[in-house]
């Protein structure tokens, strides 16, 4: 009997703790995190208000610690919950605390209570979501109050009906994201990340929250600047009321008001308008009330009006005058115009991933030191490729004075449907963002991803928001409309030529890669055109723009994107770390050419000329030889010998003396060298594509992918200090998996 009762006892006793450590709750151990984890509340999550841009003081946030299920979609049968999950982080997220990848076939289930306090009793309850990805049911009260499709803009229910007098209410949210296997927008989320595709983020991604708002209220507005009319053109969607009010203030002192109907365009003056700019990103504050009551049409000019009306509803917002234009320069080049004037625009590429929030980062303030450092980094201007932020990052954009390219997210659009839904999503991302002076263009189309009816649609876009520049497609597949003719070119720089209407813009180039110990998201990492050191990152980033800058002269480039602001999973080609722990080159030296301060082209003296011009003779194998191969004894005998350049024919920039059609060449160089000092010596290389590089036998640098002519690159210190007075080594290995290949390399000394 003592052995049963202590075997029962022990059953309680496992049960008990295997319970609660199902029900603890904690963040979970990701592969790289950010400092900004520490600050995460589990209890109180992004507790600042979500939507800026329509204010009101009542709100009650919904984040926080939720019950979850994975179940199966067709057949899924809630039972007991699997545990506990942080919204609004991804259910793949580190910060969630679950980091559980969700499969095709099934849904994430959400589920908690609140209960409202009693001053909203006599009001209607709206339910907000910031952002859920992909496909949403929301249902209340075992109520169903209403299903959403899209990943990445904000949506509400009326949840009044389906509310009980009981004090606690029951919520549950259903969520089926099919990522990279579904033809819905998605960005760059697949199911298996490799190189530029990334970890998905499934499910509720941004903050949920209630806000209670009379019977007739304020449901959304439209505000555009006219500068030359010196008005604000004023459109409010209103569920009731009979009249709605403006008022624009400036410091708090009034400078505009104008009344009109619900539904209907009027105008706020503005007289004597502060315009904004990067430079003085100055905003005004605008107040909208709702009015109920009654005056005859032909008194609502009279000053007396407002004596028979009261306000049902007021909102909080803000504006900013400026106006985006395409127009000629003083020399007749078509650029893009800021209140009539052309800015260079110079930005970085942002994909707003976190490594341990993935979509969501973890907290406002990490969210803000991004567009800070963009701004300390010199730049005027950011692209937010293929991803959509929260209300709140455009928010600290139109503070700050930063320009944004807003991209529409990619998708597949193989069928009618996906069509269909793509193109539902793009008029919600111009409609739900459209009040943003930070926004001055939309893009359309990135590289041909998903690209169709690329004109109807660049067209359409421009009737919703003819106040912005259009970017019909940015890279590779330009279709000859929009405002911009748009080029990517890796290393870069390159610009197209400016048309009659259209704009020259570089959309992407950079991808300097350095992968720093201890801040990867993985061991295994890349960039477009890999660096020894911050040094030569710092050296390179300086000189390509130091050639954009001339671009812009010649032939008249009006924008450059660098990729990109940090690191991003794999990629390391980011000026930040992923963790945003390090910052890699010198942020002063960056600022300043991002700023048009470059110091002049430095001297380059020929240390080992390159087979450009005259054939230099190597030694070569296209069959693998022995591992010691690159060490300088290594006996090269018997390998064939031929004049460079080895490649094939029809290769960008190519002039080939020597044929190589294989995958792999192994190169073998002997040279000679003066006595003198060789530490600021860097290599000129031409691949296509991955090569490997030794100077006598030390790794001098590993580049991946391929350019289309020759550049600079870095050599790692140990195989920079290995040049010598007298007989050095050089050896090289090139892989090539598809069309062209080419592989050239040669010396070149920085200064005196």
């Amino acid at each position: 009997m003592k052995a049963l009762l202590r075997l029962l006892c022990c059953l309680f006793v496992t049960t008990t703790l295997a319970f609660a450590a199902k029900s603890h709750w904690h963040i979970a151990n990701g592969p790289l995190m950010t400092k900004w984890s520490a600050d995460v509340d589990a209890h109180n999550p992004w507790p600042e208000y979500p939507r800026p841009q329509m204010e009101r003081k009542e709100w009650m946030n919904l984040n926080g610690l939720w019950d979850y299920s994975i179940l199966e979609k067709k057949n899924g049968v809630q039972g007991p919950f699997d545990g506990k999950i942080l919204v609004p982080y991804p259910i793949e997220s580190a910060l969630s605390g679950v980091m559980k990848r969700v499969e095709t076939n099934q849904v994430v289930v959400y589920h908690r209570t609140f209960r409202l306090p009693n001053s909203w009793r006599n009001e209607r309850v709206l339910l907000h979501f910031g952002a859920v990805d992909w496909e949403t049911v929301v249902v209340v009260n075992g109520k169903r109050v209403g299903e959403h499709r899209g990943g990445y803009d904000p949506f509400t229910f009326d949840i009044t009906d389906a509310l009980t007098k009981d004090r606690e209410q029951q919520f549950e949210v259903s969520v089926f994201d099919p990522s990279d296997t579904g033809g819905q927008p998605r960005g760059k989320q697949v199911n298996k990340p490799n190189g530029i595709w990334y970890t998905p983020s499934s499910g509720i991604w941004q903050t949920v929250w209630l806000e209670p708002v009379p019977h007739s209220y304020i449901a959304d507005f439209k505000i555009t600047p006219d500068v030359d009319a010196q008005a604000l053109r004023v459109t409010v969607d209103a569920k009731g009321g009979d009249l709605v009010e403006a008022i624009a203030y400036s410091h708090g002192h009034e400078v505009g008001r104008a009344t009109g109907d619900a539904g209907k365009e009027f105008r706020v003056p503005v007289p004597n308008a502060r315009l904004w700019s990067p430079e003085k990103p100055f905003l005004y504050d605008l107040k909208i009330n709702l009015m109920k009551g009654f005056v005859p049409r032909e008194r609502k000019g009279d000053p007396k009006w407002g004596e028979s009306f009261r306000t049902v509803d007021s909102v909080s917002s803000y504006f900013a005058m400026r106006e985006v234009s395409l127009g000629k320069d003083a020399n007749g080049i078509t650029r893009p115009m800021l209140n009539g004037k052309f800015v260079f625009q110079v930005g970085p590429l942002d994909q707003g991933f976190w490594p341990d929030g993935l979509y969501t980062p973890p907290t406002d303030e990490a969210m803000l030191y991004d567009l800070e450092m963009t701004k300390e980094f010199g730049f005027n201007m950011t692209r937010k490729h293929v991803k959509v932020e929260p209300d709140r990052w455009y928010y600290y954009c139109d503070k700050m004075g930063l320009l944004v390219w807003q991209d529409m997210p990619s998708a597949d659009n193989k069928t009618p449907a996906d069509k269909a839904e793509f193109e539902r999503e793009l008029k919600q991302l111009v409609a739900t963002h459209y009040n943003h002076p930070s926004i001055v263009m939309w893009v359309v189309f990135n590289e041909g991803w998903g690209q169709y009816d690329t004109k109807r649609l660049t067209g359409w876009v421009k009737e919703m928001d003819p106040s912005r520049l259009v970017n019909n497609a940015t890279g590779w597949t330009d279709m000859k409309c929009g405002d911009v003719i748009d080029m990517h070119n890796y290393p870069g720089p390159g610009s197209p030529m400016p048309e009659e209407n259209r704009a020259a813009v570089l959309g992407e180039f950079g991808g300097l890669g350095l992968g720093i110990d201890g801040h990867t998201w993985t061991q295994k990492t890349w960039g477009y055109q890999g660096m020894t050191d911050r040094k030569a990152l710092t050296r390179r980033y300086v000189n390509m723009l130091r050639k954009a800058w001339a671009l812009e002269k010649n032939p008249g480039l009006s924008a450059i994107v660098y990729t990109q602001i940090t690191d991003v999973e794999t990629e390391c080609n980011g000026l930040m770390t992923y963790d945003r722990e390090i910052i890699k080159p010198d942020l002063k030296r960056v600022a300043a050419a991002n700023r048009g301060h470059v110091p002049p082209e430095p001297k380059h003296t020929i240390v080992l000329p390159t087979s450009k011009e005259v054939g230099a003779t190597w030694k070569y194998t296209f069959n693998k030889p022995a591992d010691d191969w690159s060490k300088a004894r290594f006996d090269d005998s018997s390998w064939q010998q031929g004049p460079g350049v080895f490649g094939t024919k029809g290769t960008p920039n190519a002039v080939v003396r020597t044929e190589w059609k294989t995958g792999d060449i192994w190169l073998r160089r002997t040279f000679d060298l003066p006595a003198g000092k060789y530490d600021e010596t860097e290599l000129l290389v031409h691949h296509d594509e991955d090569a490997e590089i030794f100077i006598n036998g030390a790794l001098a640098t590993k580049l991946s992918n391929y350019n289309v002519d020759y550049s600079e690159e870095g050599i790692r210190s140990r195989a920079l200090n290995s040049l010598h007075a007298g007989t050095n080594v050089m050896a090289v290995h090139c892989r090539n998996t598809s069309g062209g290949q080419y592989i050239d390399v040669g010396l070149d000394k920085i200064g005196e």
